[in-house]
């Protein structure tokens, strides 16, 4: 320990090699080579974050309901003539992004 550090404190705990292995991957990461300011960084500056993904799988499922009422009502207008085919498939792109959207969040959100 180098004199002006100033800690004096020395904390000491044993991992398993899988979370070595997890400790490293997050190190690289992070950009961060060495694992002393990197556990001291995280341990101080660090936090968890918890997320109840049940509320987007919901919006998910709901979106899919949406689609497939817009298909049923798209049939029926294609039968009776009463709404154009690109408006069908306005309906249908715009429900696409956002299903895609949504699966980019749900990504990002399982990554943190």
């Amino acid at each position: 320990m180098r004199k002006n550090e100033g800690r004096t404190i020395g904390l000491y705990f044993k991992v398993t090699p899988e979370e070595l292995t997890l400790i490293e991957n997050k190190m690289k990461k992070a950009k961060i080579p060495n694992k002393r300011a990197y556990l001291r960084k995280m341990a101080v500056d660090g936090y968890v974050i918890s997320i109840e993904m049940g509320n987007i799988v919901e919006l998910i499922k709901l979106l899919r309901s949406i689609s497939n009422n817009v298909n049923q009502i798209a049939r029926r207008c294609n039968e009776t003539r009463n709404l154009y085919i690109q408006d069908v498939e306005e309906l249908q792109q715009g429900y696409a992004s956002i299903q895609k959207q949504m699966m980019g969040l749900i990504k990002r959100l399982s990554n943190l």
